[in-house]
């Protein structure tokens, strides 16, 4: 078995998230990171291969600036075996839609048993990136799923629903998007961590792997930015300072009365 992940690169938590008011694109200039969602995934992946299933390989597959190249490091150093960078200028500022395409012209070229991704991006919580490339390779897809077993050329997966879980059986080739609850990312070993810039890496552009150059970018994609704000400042809150506490509490039970909430 093949396995693929698919990983993104995005803002650091501690980053102040902003969208460049030129573009509509979200400033990345500052500290970055792997999506942590997607840690999960791999995860899952090195525990289909230590459970006794024979995965060949698992193989890290981004697409994003050259400074995705860290993320990719970081996915390698978690357990794949190698990565695949998509970078180009032609599909930078696609949207889902054309990122999907894109993503999924670049499985093609590996064409993977099963595809695992986070459930979701750290920067624009998009939850539908699976479903996207699932269509583009022609492979059913599962969201959501929080327990993986591998039975042949079966996987049967738990999914977490709005009324509880669902349990599906799906033939491989499949994408799956696994929850947070599915496992607890291990950490890195420093000595995997030393050697994650040695394991290979093939730095692929659109041309490489047969990309439509008309279907992706910002320009060709079906959202189009127009405007973006900042949400309003939120209002100060009132503190309530007295050394007679008696008073105090007065207040409290004034201010929460008046807001109906007592």
């Amino acid at each position: 078995m093949k396995i693929a992940v698919l990983v993104k690169e995005v803002p650091d938590a501690a980053v102040q998230k902003r969208v460049d008011p030129n573009t509509g694109r979200m400033d990345r200039s500052g500290e970055k990171n792997l999506n942590p969602y997607d840690t999960h995934a791999i995860e899952a992946a090195m525990q289909i291969k230590e459970g006794g299933v024979a995965v060949d390989e698992i193989i890290a597959v981004t697409m994003g600036p050259e400074s995705a190249v860290r993320a990719l490091h970081k996915a390698v150093s978690l357990g794949a075996d190698r990565s695949v960078h998509l970078s180009d200028p032609a599909v930078a500022g696609s949207d889902v839609a054309a990122t999907g395409y894109a993503l999924a012209q670049t499985l093609k070229r590996e064409n993977p048993d099963l595809v695992l991704l986070g459930q979701q991006s750290d920067d624009g919580e998009c939850y539908t990136i699976g479903a996207v490339v699932a269509e583009h390779l022609g492979a059913p897809s599962l969201t959501q799923v929080i327990k993986l077993d591998v039975e042949g050329d079966t996987l049967v997966c738990e999914r977490q629903a709005e009324y509880g879980y669902d349990t599906v059986e799906v033939k491989l080739p499949a994408v799956i998007s696994v929850g947070d609850a599915i496992n607890e990312p291990r950490y890195p070993s420093l000595k995997a961590i030393m050697g994650a810039k040695k394991k290979p890496l093939d730095a692929v552009t659109a041309a490489d792997v047969d990309i439509d150059a008309s279907k992706v970018g910002a320009d060709n994609s079906a959202a189009q930015w127009v405007a973006a704000k900042a949400p309003p400042q939120k209002a100060a809150g009132l503190i309530i300072e007295d050394e007679d506490t008696a008073e105090t509490v007065e207040k409290i039970v004034a201010w929460l009365d008046e807001r109906k909430l007592i």
